[in-house]
């Protein structure tokens, strides 16, 4: 697929413009190098008859994970979706990939598939998996920015799109000479701010996969919701060849922070965002209803919920913000007022997952496993080392994905984990 300007071309073209810039050793000939950031511009058209069903594929590419029956999703970020026949965890198959470059989330209802690609909205029938079939693309139903670098200093502002059918799809990173760039008037100095689901209220007869906990796609009886930065989509999905938005609720005018993650429980979701965890009631799904919030300074965070307990993990440090790393325990027995039961303060934590009183938190050195009883005072039993960022606690085992390995483990004694497989791309 051709874009705009491909990275390893606007490099050369960057290189013959500015002299000694750089994008993979810094310190190369470089005397005083600074990042800038490059748009990259690709066509719609392209993009939309690039969709493919292919034969398993490798991936280099960071991801998330989903499972629906016994097939286990890897989501690779801006690349696609790899399915493997899990009905043996101990021995996974890489079975087919769906070949779907702006996808970031999925969610599957009865054999329907639901995903993003970028700004589109697509659905496929995966009721034979052996036969994937596409059965719509909903164009333009989405909102998509692409993610601006964080560690940029430069943006080059001569690159934009021309026409309807382009779009800015990413930012590459450049490395270039200060003086040159300060120099350039096309270089403007970056001001740029930039689970398991314990579905119990659902109709009789539908079944939904289920996501980790930095899922942003759910379903809840016939709606489908999706996150934007600041509010929360709404789709009806009754006949998945007429999708329609039927709401789209700004929660950032509310209670700020941007959103991050979604989990529900009954008839409630529980949104993580930068500034805490936001619940809206679902009593009518297609008109979602702001309930109560649990706010904190400013943080990522996941959230996940079992009985009358969320549990969530806040990381600090870059453009989390500056609070301490922890995870808090909420009750929300009261659905209307959430009140903190107890702050234990972990390292970098990531993605969680809870069963049975059981709470499993990933970080930087494993999978840490929690005695959480006790909402009060919650144990830690166990580290799993691991580089897992993600967990799905299922009740037959557990799932954990890092990047580019999905780790799979029976659940043991005494707070355990053992390994039972592991896919390593």
């Amino acid at each position: 697929m051709k874009s705009k300007i491909l990275p390893l071309v606007l490099v050369a073209i960057m290189c013959l413009q500015l002299t000694n810039c750089n994008t993979d050793d810094v310190s190369n000939e470089l005397l005083d190098p600074v990042a800038v950031t490059v748009p990259v511009i690709k066509s719609k058209s392209e993009i939309r008859n690039s969709i493919q069903v292919k034969a398993a594929q490798p991936t280099n590419s960071d991801g998330k994970i989903y499972v629906y029956n016994d097939l286990l999703f890897y989501i690779a970020q801006n690349s696609g979706i790899h399915i493997f026949n899990n009905q043996n965890p101990e021995n996974p198959q890489n079975i087919i990939f769906i070949q779907l470059e702006g996808v970031h989330d999925i969610s599957v209802k009865n054999d329907i598939l639901y995903a993003d690609n970028f700004m589109d909205l697509v659905v496929f029938d995966i009721s034979n998996v052996s036969d994937i079939q596409l059965v719509n693309v909903e164009e333009d139903m989405l909102l998509y920015y692409a993610t601006f670098p964080e560690d940029s200093l430069y943006y080059q502002s001569n690159i934009y799109t021309s026409n309807e059918d382009e779009f800015v799809a990413e930012y590459t990173t450049i490395y270039m000479e200060r003086t040159e760039v300060e120099n350039n008037p096309e270089m403007f100095w970056n001001s740029y701010s930039i689970f398991e689901s314990d579905v119990l209220a659902l109709d009789a007869g539908i079944n939904i996969g289920t996501g980790g906990s930095y899922a942003k796609f759910q379903i809840y009886n016939n709606a489908l919701y999706t996150l934007d930065d600041y509010k929360l989509n709404t789709f009806n999905i009754t006949d998945y060849n007429s999708i329609s938005k039927v709401s789209e609720t700004w929660l950032g005018g509310w209670f700020g922070g941007e959103l991050e993650t979604t989990f529900i429980l009954k008839e409630y979701m529980f949104i993580g965002a930068t500034n805490g965890m936001h619940i809206v009631g679902l009593q009518d799904e297609f008109n979602p209803i702001y309930t109560s919030s649990f706010t904190h300074s400013t943080g990522c965070d996941p959230v996940v919920v079992e009985g009358n307990t969320a549990y969530i993990t806040v990381r600090g440090g870059n453009t989390c913000g500056a609070i301490e790393d922890q995870v808090n325990i909420i009750d929300v027995t009261d659905i209307n007022t959430p009140i903190e039961y107890s702050t234990y303060f972990l390292s970098s934590p990531y993605g969680l997952g809870i069963k049975n009183h059981i709470l499993y938190v990933c970080n930087d050195s494993g999978i840490n496993v929690f005695d959480a009883q006790n909402p009060n005072e919650i144990v830690l039993q166990n580290t799993i080392e691991t580089t897992s960022k993600d967990v799905i606690p299922l009740s037959s085992h557990l799932i954990a994905v890092g990047e580019n390995v999905i780790h799979q483990y029976n659940y043991t004694d005494n707070f355990g984990l053992e390994l039972i497989s592991t896919l390593q791309f």
